[in-house]
């Protein structure tokens, strides 16, 4: 009996540090996107204004269009976490509550699994080991694999494009960590966490 517990107990504490891990990454997550939005806010206003004084800024559009892609994939991860991404309850809704936790294990596992493929995808389009067996040599690294990711410079900013693109596998590497996390807290194997919405600072002390 005692090493069945002792068992259960090691489990739980794996578990636990998976969700505790997602927790941080979100935490980290929240910090960034309103960051990003407050970039996003004055990269907004600097064009108007230079607009308006006719000294236009010709790379603001640009910034203000990666900025708020990689807003758009930091809030996806931190969705993913809290639950709040959009879901179609039609047969849930049908469903006994026991067979509602089982659907969710499900469709957190399906998720987990799209993570990982995404994830994949990702190392494989990046190939970090492929660029490093080059010294770093973009030119020669896309003359052998015709990979022109590290060659490619955006139009008007002239920065690397991997740069922006790195959202991508960053992304894909929270959302699988949310992703377990989820699937663990819906099979019972860590305890379920109380989440804070995306509230401001006042809403979260009541």
């Amino acid at each position: 009996m005692r090493g069945d517990r002792g068992e259960r107990t090691a489990g739980r504490s794996w578990a636990n540090a998976v969700t505790a891990a997602s927790q941080a990454v979100m935490r980290v997550e929240k910090s960034v996107a309103g960051l990003l939005m407050l970039v996003l806010l004055a990269i907004i206003l600097a064009n108007v204004v230079t607009r308006f004084l006719r000294i236009p800024l010709y790379w603001v559009d640009e910034a203000a269009v990666f900025a708020m892609i990689w807003l758009g994939f930091i809030g996806a991860s931190v969705m993913t976490r809290l639950r709040i991404d959009f879901a179609v309850t039609l047969i849930a809704d049908q469903m006994a509550p026991r067979n509602v936790a089982r659907l969710k294990a499900v469709a957190s596992a399906l998720s987990l699994i799209f993570g990982i493929g995404l994830l994949v995808m990702c190392w494989r389009w990046m190939d970090p080991l492929g660029i490093a067996a080059e010294g770093f040599d973009a030119r020669a690294y896309a003359a052998k694999s015709f990979n022109f990711l590290y060659t490619e410079h955006t139009q008007t900013l002239e920065w690397p494009s991997w740069v922006v693109y790195l959202v991508l596998p960053l992304f894909a590497l929270t959302m699988t960590l949310h992703l377990a996390a989820n699937l663990l807290e819906d099979l019972g194997l860590a305890a379920r966490r109380q989440q804070i919405a995306l509230t401001n600072s006042a809403e979260e002390a009541v």
